[in-house]
Order: structure tokens, then sequence, then C-alpha cells
């Protein structure tokens, strides 16, 4: 009757994963997002490590550049539907209004004449 107990105890995680999922889609789906959930953890902790300074390690000269580390943390939260990017939607097309004045003049039908008016309104 003990050794049953040590036998049962003695399953690693994913001997136990393969007895609760029977179908092996499911369990490779699984698998796979605990995979990118620890590159993600992974790569989030270098990057927090990059702003950290401690006591008796000197930096050489500030942050290192962390680029690659981002576009990792970035690609696995995408991999989540994490959208990280800021969007502002203030026009009705989804476009940001401009500061400067502008004006958008679609031709559909040539000939054109442009010209300048001489008369002054007041």
């Amino acid at each position: 009757m003990e050794a049953t107990k040590e036998k049962q105890e003695s399953k690693n995680p994913l001997s136990k994963l393969k007895e609760v999922i029977d179908d092996k889609e499911e369990q490779l789906e699984i698998l796979g997002t605990f995979i990118r959930l620890g590159v993600m953890v992974w790569a989030g902790f270098i990057i927090s490590l990059n702003y950290v300074s401690f006591p008796g390690l000197a930096k050489d000269g500030g942050p290192k550049d962390i680029t690659f580390i981002a576009s990792v943390f970035t690609g696995c939260l995408a991999t989540f539907s994490v959208d990280v990017g800021k969007k502002k939607k203030d026009g009705k097309d989804g476009s940001k209004p401009s500061s400067i004045p502008t004006q958008i003049i679609r031709i559909e039908q040539a000939p054109l004449k442009i010209t300048t008016d001489t008369k002054k309104n007041v």
C-alpha cells in the first residue's frame, strides 16, 4: 500500500497532465501555453534587471540596449492577444485630428483649372 503512494507522489507534472487530458492536441496546447508564459516571464525579468542597480556591481555606463528582449516580450504578449501599443481614436474614422488646418481635395474628372481669387471678401 505504501509502494503505491510513493509511486503516485513520484509523478512529474508532465505525467500528471497526460493522465488528466487524454487528447494529444490539448496536451500540446497547454504545454505550449506554459512555454510561452515562461519565455514571457523570463523576458520581463531581463527587462526589469536592466533598470535595477545592485550595490557593489558597477554599471558600464548606463542601461544596456534591450531592444531584442523587448521584442521577444512584446511578441509573447501578442500570442496572448495583448496589444501594448497605444491607439487613440479621436476622429470618426480612427484618425487623429491634425493641429494644422488642412483640406483634402479629390479630383475625379479632368480638365481642372486652378486660379486665385483677385477679389477680397470682407
